[in-house]
């Protein structure tokens, strides 16, 4: 029977903490300024023993760079 009390004690917090509110809609922010750059295609021939890695845009100093793709051995 404590087991059982101390069950309900421990889930009844996890479970109204999880339950969601009118408040937590308003958290969700929005950037419509944020565009995501297009992948740049590259025509690669085949290697053996390699593995092609495709490039891809990173941010460096609050601007995006592109990082060009790259072999890497396997």
């Amino acid at each position: 029977m404590k087991r059982i009390i101390a069950g309900t004690l421990v889930a009844l917090p996890l479970a109204i903490a999880s339950i969601p509110t009118q408040a937590s809609a308003l958290e969700v922010l929005v950037n419509p300024h944020v565009r995501r750059s297009p992948v740049r295609e590259v025509v690669v021939g085949r290697a053996e023993r390699r593995r092609w890695i495709r490039g891809h845009w990173e941010r460096r100093h609050n601007r995006r760079v592109w990082v060009p793709g790259h072999y890497e051995r396997y």
